[in-house]
């Protein structure tokens, strides 16, 4: 019965439509998985860019892809940062990876007192690769680093990066706490794409990234219960709604994406316990055309993804769900004790910029001591990191 029998003029519909983050604990042997970012390189508020949020029964969190305008939607979940640490990504395009700054920036001011951990695909050429993405990521914002190093504390501005070969098949990049994910290479702009599959308790989750078809997908993703793969807007579409010519329009269905049409026909030979198509704006007059097409070779369970679906994997079934969740989230603690500034670290001011304070300590003077007397504040508290 849709909602559960009501018994009670003050009670509550025992089943719910929607999933409201941080209220419903996991089973130990259930998977959660999250879309915050279903769109297009162009993010919109109602769709960011490519990025799933994973929940495991076993406590352990990941984020597949962390593309621009996602973070907003991940930071909606409310999930302590500490346990947010470990992103695995399938390219370096910005629509899957763009808000690692946002979240390594973020969760350093959020209380996360441990370094990211990055997860991604080598190139044919060592400046086509993760680790020298991240490395010169790092370098394009050392003002930031150098400056939050001081202020807070270095250890939060770590990432560390873990390169694979682009070109294993089905090959383990990661193995810790029975968690196991292996990647299979994809056909995407050019070498590097990776799709990533996540077997857990007998469980496999799919991440397609951006592929035109391939013959590795349909091998690698069988025995799936969700599996997830790009399928793009009609080419009709994208010349009317994206701005693009009919050559173009044409090729990116059929060259570096793919199109509904072979999006079924993957799904049709993987047969997972539910497919889940995205990369596209899932608008009232796009979405019909995608699905009618996807149904001209494949019948199976399909989810039309979009921003906060939720999808709860267990033995007896997939279900799926929309959250509904804040705008207005405040970080939430977690675990890891607070970690003071470095006092090894020089201060990043010169002595030209210190000789521009205004002098406000009579200002501040009452509610400053106060706040200090309150939590066992000292003089020397004030001036660490300044």
């Amino acid at each position: 019965m849709a909602g559960g029998k009501v018994t009670s003029p003050t009670g509550t519909a025992p089943n719910r439509y929607v999933y409201y983050p941080g209220t419903e604990e996991l089973g130990a042997d259930e998977i959660r998985v999250i879309a915050c970012g279903t769109g297009m390189p162009t993010a919109r508020r109602a769709q960011a860019a490519a990025a799933w949020v994973v929940e495991l029964g076993n406590g352990d969190k990941f984020i597949v892809d962390i593309g621009s305008g996602s973070m907003a939607n991940i930071q909606s979940l409310m999930i302590p940062s500490n346990f947010l640490t470990k992103i695995f990504l399938t390219h370096l395009h910005t629509d899957h990876w763009a808000d690692l700054v946002s979240i390594w920036a973020g969760g350093w001011t959020a209380g996360r007192t441990v370094p990211l951990e990055v997860w991604g695909p080598s190139g044919a050429r060592e400046d086509m690769g993760t680790k020298y993405a991240v490395e010169h990521l790092l370098k394009a914002y050392n003002w930031d680093y150098m400056t939050r190093a001081v202020t807070i504390n270095p250890t939060p501005g770590e990432i560390k990066v873990h390169e694979f070969d682009y070109r294993g098949l089905n090959e383990v990049v990661y193995e810790e706490n029975g968690v196991t994910f292996r990647s299979w290479p994809c056909i995407h702009a050019g070498d590097g794409p990776v799709s990533l599959a996540l077997e857990w308790n007998g469980y496999k989750v799919v991440f397609g990234g951006d592929t035109a078809p391939n013959i590795w997908y349909p091998e690698y993703a069988k025995g799936a219960d969700l599996a997830i793969h790009e399928c793009w807007m009609t080419s009709d579409d994208m010349m009317t709604k994206y701005n693009q010519p009919a050559q173009l329009a044409l090729r990116i269905n059929l060259m570096f994406h793919c199109s509904a049409q072979s999006f079924g026909q993957i799904m049709s030979m993987v047969q997972p316990r539910r497919a889940v198509a995205y990369h596209f704006f899932n608008d009232e007059d796009t979405r019909y055309k995608i699905y009618g097409a996807v149904r001209e070779n494949y019948d199976g369970p399909l989810s039309m993804a979009t921003d906060m679906m939720v999808w709860n994997i267990t033995r007896d079934g997939v279900t799926e769900r929309m959250a509904v969740s804040p705008d207005r989230t405040w970080d939430v603690e977690g675990p890891g004790e607070e970690l003071a500034p470095d006092p090894t670290r020089d201060s990043e001011y010169t002595q030209f910029i210190l000789d521009g304070r205004l002098d406000v300590d009579k200002a501040n003077a009452r509610w400053v001591r106060e706040f200090m007397d309150r939590n066992g504040l000292t003089a020397e508290d004030i001036e660490q990191g300044s």
